[in-house]
């Protein structure tokens, strides 16, 4: 198997002279030290132990969740180097890391180990939700114990009869003299037990109202796993048998009668989870783009060194030397450099202070192309190797196993592409659309396509924005929007091309990018 290694590079380019994170106040040396340190520990740490995990898997025992050999030891390592409070404030013992370094670790801890860092991926979003939300006795009590690694956290959103549908959660909160307590079932909750950490804050979202209340009845609830070293009326009833993250515990959880907290004010609970919703959201764009990123490292060494038929003067050849071969890591390499950059973009125009109708019509198109990317990028290294990709010795198979998932958490892709076509493109007359086309001008910069490009664009906007059933023309207005964005990106590559180690190459790709299929 191809050892990992993180692609700083790629990364700091991108960051730097694609996302011009620096004019958003980015300290590059502070961020290049983060990046390049905790890549030797990814590396050394977590990257050894992804196939074993991956081979082993997570049992339940007892009731209790029992990770892989090896993960518990790297978890003590993680947090007690303190990575888990990198963007935590510091205040509260964190180090007040800026969102585009934390980006950036969050797309190297998941290359290297991505069902590590599910698990413990929702503390920074648990952190946000208790600084926005959280009365000041909360965040003084939770936030020091998130970021310490003594607590790790879950979003716990799905029900047996709630997927997407919000609307249709029964899980219920009640009110007595004592306090508030949780009784229902959630399933799909992403490291709902594990042995690594001391304990577990669940943030639940609850019914506080009756079911015809829809969504306005529902709120938001803190529940630690256990209360003074007793079980909090949580019961894990099973781990769910998966495609891939096997080393990610994914977990059905019963609530009886547990002690629980309010966060924010009752009634408002999906916009206090949204915080943690949003900032999954983009984690899990940089989770595609690892996946991608790591299934072209793979699929381009394999096929530099792999011997197979001859080239036109009959002297052998190497899978690299072949047409179709290259085409495929070409469009790995546009998509994993395209989807980091369009989610670092985004990234660096939230800390500029753009407008939030932007940053909400640029985070579902990041989600769908940075997931989709890891995806296809992933079944193409698969193809490159052959034979070779189908077994698990290369990695290839894990990588699609653990990447398939993405499109489909956090808000499955469709659900996104119907998001950007309604709420997206009417929200404030549309000024998040007007962002959206003013970002492409400044990304395009005159690029010769680029007029006729938007032209087009807005003649489909202006369509769907006039017809009664906006969700049947969606799917193919988000392929045309992250089009638009992909090819404005890489015109932003393909102009500072000479900042990058490997500038002529991304010229050569840019030149291709309009042949990718989204």
């Amino acid at each position: 198997m191809t050892p990992f290694e993180a692609p700083i590079d790629d990364i700091l380019f991108s960051l730097s002279h694609v996302a011009r994170a620096e004019e958003a106040e980015w300290d590059r040396e502070t961020g290049e030290a983060i990046i390049t340190h905790f890549s030797a520990f990814a590396a050394e740490v977590l990257a050894p132990i992804n196939a074993l995990g991956d081979a082993q898997g997570c049992r339940l025992e007892n009731g209790r969740v029992i990770m892989p050999d090896g993960f518990r030891e790297a978890y003590q390592k993680l947090s007690g180097d303190g990575w888990l409070g990198l963007a935590a404030p510091e205040e509260f013992g964190g180090q007040n890391v800026d969102a585009v370094t934390a980006a950036a670790i969050t797309e190297i801890f998941a290359g290297a180990n991505h069902s590590l860092q599910m698990v413990s991926g929702l503390v920074p979003g648990a952190v946000s939700t208790l600084l926005h939300q959280g009365s000041r006795e909360q965040q003084d009590n939770w936030i020091p114990r998130l970021i310490s690694g003594e607590y790790l956290a879950t979003m716990c959103l799905t029900e047996p009869e709630a997927g997407s549908d919000l609307a249709r959660i029964r899980c219920a909160a009640t009110q007595d003299a004592a306090g508030w307590s949780i009784d229902g079932e959630k399933i799909f909750i992403s490291g709902g037990d594990q042995d690594m950490s001391e304990n577990i804050l669940h943030l639940v979202l609850a019914r506080t109202a009756p079911m015809e209340t829809g969504l306005k009845g529902l709120s938001l609830f803190l529940v630690p796993a256990h209360v003074d070293g007793k079980v909090n009326g949580v019961t894990i009833t099973r781990i769910e048998e998966k495609l891939g993250l096997h080393a990610s515990p994914t977990c059905q959880m019963r609530f009886d009668d547990a002690r629980a907290e309010l966060v924010g004010v009752e009634g408002q609970g999906l916009a206090a989870m949204f915080i943690l919703m949003n900032h999954a959201r983009i984690d899990v764009a940089m989770q595609g783009v690892a996946h991608a990123s790591r299934a072209h490292a793979i699929s381009s060494t394999y096929a530099a060194t792999r011997v197979q038929g001859r080239r036109a003067d009959r002297s052998p050849a190497h899978l690299i030397d072949h047409a179709d071969v290259r085409r495929m890591l070409d469009e790995q390499r546009i998509l994993a450099l395209g989807a980091r950059a369009m989610s670092h973009v985004a990234l660096v125009e939230s800390l500029r202070g753009a407008p939030v109708e932007l940053i909400d019509f640029l985070t579902p198109i990041c989600k769908i192309f940075g997931t989709e990317a890891g995806i296809r990028a992933s079944d193409l290294g698969i193809q490159i190797l052959g034979g070779y990709g189908y077994l698990t010795e290369y990695g290839l198979s894990q990588c699609w196993r653990d990447a398939r998932i993405t499109a489909i958490y956090e808000g499955a892709n469709g659900i996104h592409a119907l998001q950007l076509a309604t709420r997206c493109l009417t929200q404030k007359g549309g000024a998040g659309a007007d962002a959206f086309i003013a970002l492409i001008e400044r990304l395009a910069d005159g690029g010769d396509w680029a007029e006729r490009a938007i032209a087009e664009w807005q003649a489909r906007r202006a369509m769907i924005v006039s017809s009664d059933n906006p969700a049947e023309l969606a799917h193919d207005f988000a392929g045309q929007t992250i089009g638009l964005y992909l090819r404005a990106v890489w015109q932003r590559i393909a102009d500072v091309a000479d900042a990058h180690p490997d500038g002529e190459e991304l010229r050569r790709l840019a030149s291709k990018v309009k042949s990718i299929r989204i």
